[in-house]
């Protein structure tokens, strides 16, 4: 048998998937409960940047930015 991944994008799918787990059809492996972290706090302070590295890195950002603002 094959293993998915699936992403669930309607609460009605979740009775449809303990429909088709209750009548043998399938196996759900892992369940993940809860609300998705957003990504600014999953990540913050990975980095672990320099106080110098952390400047440069923001001022290539701001930079960037500036540059595809004037290009519209």
């Amino acid at each position: 048998m094959d293993t998915v991944l699936l992403q669930i994008n309607n609460e009605k799918a979740y009775k449809l998937i303990e429909d088709l787990e209750a009548l043998d059809i399938i196996t759900v492996l892992e369940k993940k409960v809860g609300a998705k972290e957003k990504l600014s706090k999953r990540f913050a302070g990975s980095l672990n940047l320099s106080d110098k590295e952390y400047q440069e890195f923001q001022d290539a950002l701001t930079q960037g930015r500036n540059e595809s603002e004037r290009d519209i």
